[in-house]
C-alpha cells in the first residue's frame, strides 16, 4: 500500500478505533469535528485518498458506509539471525518469511497508537502502535495480560489486566505511575494484546 500523510493516517486511525467501539461508520460530520475542521471538502479529500490507497472502502451513494480493507502481505524474507550481544554470521540462504498478513486480515484485530510512556517497562513505547485482539468476553482474560480497558467517564488505557473478585486493577509498567484500582464494572475491556510495530526512520539519524 502507498505511504499515506499525517493528515490521511490521523483519519484512519480514528476511522479504525471508531468502527470498532461503535460497530459502523461515523458521518461526515463527526469526521470534519473529530479532525478540527470546518469544511467537509477536506475529510472527502482525506477518504478518497484513503480508498483510492485501499485502506478504506464504502458504497457509493449509500451514507455510513464506510469499512476498513484488510490489507494483505506476502511477507518479507529472513536472511538469517543477528547478534544484539556479540556476533554471528550475518546472512545465510533464505530459510522463512516473516509473515505478518494475519495482524491485518483477522477479523477480531485493530490497532491503536500509544500516548505516554506507562508501559516503558513492558517494552511500549509513546509512538508504538499496539495490536489488539477484540475480547469477546472480558469476563475470560487471564490475569496479567495487557489489555485496552475503557473506564467510563475517563477514556481507554493500556495496562496490565488482574481481576479479583468483583475488583479489577489496572497495574502499569512504570515505577512511576500508581496502580489503577476499579470496580469490576467499570472496566470494559475491549481488547488484548498481540502484537507491537515500531518503525524506524533511518533516514532522518
Amino acid at each position: 500500500m502507498d505511504n499515506l500523510t499525517d493528515a490521511q493516517r490521523q483519519l484512519y486511525y480514528w476511522l479504525v478505533e471508531y468502527i470498532h467501539q461503535h460497530q459502523h461508520s461515523p458521518s461526515i460530520r463527526q469526521m470534519m469535528r473529530a479532525m478540527n475542521l470546518k469544511s467537509p471538502a477536506p475529510v472527502q479529500s482525506r477518504l478518497d485518498h484513503l480508498r483510492g490507497k485501499g485502506y478504506i472502502d464504502w458504497t457509493d451513494g449509500t451514507a455510513r458506509t464506510i469499512r476498513i480493507v484488510s490489507s494483505s502481505c506476502g511477507g518479507m524474507p529472513i536472511l538469517g539471525s543477528i547478534a544484539a550481544g556479540g556476533f554471528v554470521e550475518p546472512f545465510s540462504d533464505v530459510v522463512e518469511q516473516l509473515d505478518l498478513s494475519h495482524l491485518f486480515r483477522h477479523p477480531d484485530y485493530f490497532a491503536l497508537r500509544v500516548i505516554g510512556d506507562s508501559m516503558i517497562e513492558d517494552l511500549i513505547a509513546e509512538g508504538d502502535v499496539a495490536i489488539m485482539q477484540s475480547i469477546p468476553k472480558p469476563d475470560h482474560v487471564k490475569n496479567g495480560s495487557i489489555v485496552a480497558a475503557r473506564v467510563e467517564g475517563y477514556g481507554t488505557t493500556l495496562k496490565r489486566f488482574y481481576r479479583q473478585g468483583e475488583q479489577v486493577m489496572l497495574k502499569p509498567a512504570n515505577q512511576k505511575y500508581q496502580p489503577i484500582a476499579l470496580k469490576a464494572n467499570q472496566v470494559q475491556v475491549q481488547g488484548v494484546l498481540v502484537g507491537v510495530w515500531r518503525g524506524y526512520d533511518s533516514a532522518s539519524k
